[in-house]
């Protein structure tokens, strides 16, 4: 009888891991009642835990669903899931994912928000030979920011999500036919997204130039900066009507403070990562109406789960009826995670081999509550693309409603509402 190795008796810490591979072998054929178990990490804490605030309700969903087991096989497997808090910081989401992996011995793992969570995580399951699925990152910081080669990819990790390319266009549809001057502010932090976001040949210089935008760029700001002074000054010199980048929450709220108190007064706000969560807008209050985002899934998507039947709609309105806060974009997409999870489960022509279950991720073709997950056309090995569009956030009543204005590259998803410039 072939017995699995303690992962823990394979390295000795994580640079040790980071350097052997895990033996994969299992003793699940002879249990009586055998259980997958599948390792999540997510950021609980710290400036992206708005990407995890439906984390506790989108899980305890997906555990009653997945009570009764998955079958495969003509045999009912259980589903046991480990969540971990990656704390919003690449060391500990590295951390927690090789505990995962050589402690807990998790069969799949998986993970999202931010390339902050999702590169380390899938570099551990890489290394160590567990099949990953992530996703809530732009593909590019993804496959790229891993070293990715578009000719070979990898072997263990895939992911689905939408690109830079989608983004740069959702904002120049968004922008185009407003009257405002081609004059753009460009805020990137110095992390894996903003160095994505701002390379200038995979992120927005280009396409921006070829579109006739004249981009500002002051250079790379360090995370959780306290001073954009520097950055305004030069912005109101070039006349920016324009603001776009992608920050986290904490630094939108700085800049965006000390945008009013030197009177430099942008027309359009488009700006990736901080601006997704109701709860961001809400804390910035009369300023946050107005502003704009991508938008990569809403209530009013037309997809359903193919975990439960639900369309985007009920699984929002759920989440709102339990915890009484605004639906959240993520929602969708952490549900997504775990419905593929369940399809490559119930798909795999061997749950005792790892190889088996990379070929039920490989022929994954899935219709999920944010659309098709389907690893076999590109753009690039290991992605799978979603849709997307863009919007606003606009003032009704007494809260804010995220609106589709632009749906040009995503027409299935229905228009909401017209852009209104800030002044």
């Amino acid at each position: 009888m072939t017995i699995r190795t303690n992962r823990r008796q394979v390295v000795s810490g994580l640079a040790a891991a980071v350097a052997a591979p895990a033996i994969l072998t299992s003793t699940r054929a002879y249990a009586q009642n055998p259980t997958i178990r599948v390792g999540h990490v997510s950021p609980r804490t710290g400036p992206l835990a708005g990407f995890a605030e439906a984390d506790e309700h989108v899980l305890k969903g997906i555990e009653a669903v997945l009570l009764g087991g998955v079958e495969n096989n003509g045999k009912s497997y259980g589903v046991e899931i480990l969540s971990k808090d990656s704390q919003s910081n690449p060391n500990r989401a590295a951390e927690v994912a090789a505990d995962l992996i050589l402690g807990d011995e998790v069969d799949i793992i998986v993970a999202a928000s931010t390339p902050d969570t999702t590169n380390p995580v899938a570099d551990q399951a890489e290394i160590n030979e567990v099949p990953c699925i992530t996703t809530d990152c732009p593909w590019q910081p993804y496959f790229f920011g891993r070293n990715g080669n578009p000719a070979e990819g990898f072997e263990y990790t895939y992911h689905f999500f939408w690109g830079l390319e989608d983004v740069i266009a959702n904002f120049l549809d968004l922008w185009d036919h407003t009257g405002v001057g081609k004059t753009v502010a460009g805020l990137f932090p110095n992390d894996a997204d903003g160095n994505a976001w701002g390379h200038p040949e995979l992120g927005f210089p280009k396409p921006l130039a070829d579109a006739g935008f004249a981009l500002t760029d002051p250079g790379r700001y360090q995370p959780l900066n306290d001073d954009f002074s520097n950055y305004i000054a030069a912005f109101k010199e070039a006349g920016c009507e324009i603001v776009t980048g992608n920050m986290i929450p904490p630094d939108f709220a700085t800049f965006w403070a000390q945008a009013a108190q030197q009177d430099f007064r942008p027309k359009i706000v488009t700006i990736g990562k901080a601006l997704l969560f109701p709860s961001v807008i809400e804390s910035l209050g009369d300023r946050g109406d107005g502003l704009t985002s991508e938008i990569w899934w809403t209530p009013t998507h037309p997809f359903s789960s193919s975990l439960t039947g639900e369309s985007a709609k009920v699984l929002a309105d759920g989440y709102v009826a339990d915890s009484g806060r605004p639906w959240t974009q993520p929602i969708g997409f952490k549900h997504a995670l775990f419905e593929v999870v369940r399809d490559v489960i119930a798909r795999s022509a061997d749950l005792d081999d790892p190889m088996a279950t990379l070929d039920a991720i490989r022929s994954t073709a899935l219709s999920t509550i944010v659309g098709d997950v389907n690893w076999a056309h590109g753009p690039v090995p290991n992605i799978s693309k979603t849709p997307l569009v863009a919007g606003q956030w606009q003032k009704q009543g007494d809260r804010f409603e995220l609106v589709v204005t632009t749906n040009a590259h995503a027409p299935q998803i229905p228009v909401g509402g017209e852009l209104k410039l800030l002044v």
